[in-house]
């Protein structure tokens, strides 16, 4: 064996030697059914999942006040949870408004899942919604004191003191500001239980803002 085919599902078109043994040959041709099947089942998943974040963008956009909706960005995407008590996949959801304030809410299930009522049920208040569009700091969700043990919690990519940009405006591009990490676990007193923010940053200009999520298109290394 050259060791190119060693991986009975690896594509014909991975190996970099034109001759193999009529063993791999049959290997590759007795897999190519079950390749066939596994790619159409992802293909399947990630059109369902596209398809959701379709759905909660306009239930998401329905849902915010008439009078603050327009230049709303929307961002939906499914994050892995790390705690074993939690579901395996959230799907968490930014809105940013034109002012450059954002806000950002979790649901604990996969995007597919997710329906129109279970979104109201976790959406925040008007009043939320209307200082994230004056581009003020507004807590969502909120807290009490029976929070989950912090040491139980997944561990966050960056500590006390580390420099960080964060998403704080609509733009893909210029919709960034540098700060750096304040808190871990930050909440406020009147917060639901088990609900927190991963990070709570002071930015270059003074203001202090939360990161509701510990991924890359919310906040990332400076």
């Amino acid at each position: 064996q050259n060791g190119q085919n060693d991986n009975p599902n690896r594509p014909k078109g991975n190996t970099q030697n034109n001759t193999c043994s009529i063993t791999d040959q049959l290997q590759d041709t007795m897999f190519l059914p079950q390749n066939e099947t596994t790619n159409a089942e992802v293909r399947v998943a990630e059109q369902a999942r596209r398809e959701g974040y379709s759905r909660i963008e306009v239930w998401v956009t329905e849902a915010i006040p008439a009078e603050i909706r327009r230049g709303i960005t929307v961002s939906v995407q499914e994050v892995q949870c790390g705690d074993p008590d939690c579901s395996p996949i959230d799907t968490a959801i930014a809105i940013m408004f034109p002012s450059g304030g954002r806000g950002m809410l979790g649901l604990p299930m996969e995007a597919k899942d997710v329906s129109k009522e279970a979104l109201l049920d976790s959406f925040p208040t008007p009043q939320v919604l209307a200082a994230w569009a004056r581009g003020e700091d507004a807590e969502w969700p909120p807290m009490d004191d029976d929070e989950q043990d912090i040491g139980q919690r997944p561990r966050l990519r960056f500590e006390i003191g580390q420099r960080v940009v964060c998403r704080v405006g609509p733009d893909p591009v210029t919709g960034w500001a540098p700060g750096r990490v304040m808190l871990q676990w930050y909440r406020e007193p009147s917060w639901p239980a088990n609900s927190w923010a991963p990070y709570k940053i002071e930015l270059e200009d003074g203001r202090n803002i939360f990161a509701p999520g510990d991924v890359d298109q919310i906040i990332r290394e400076a």
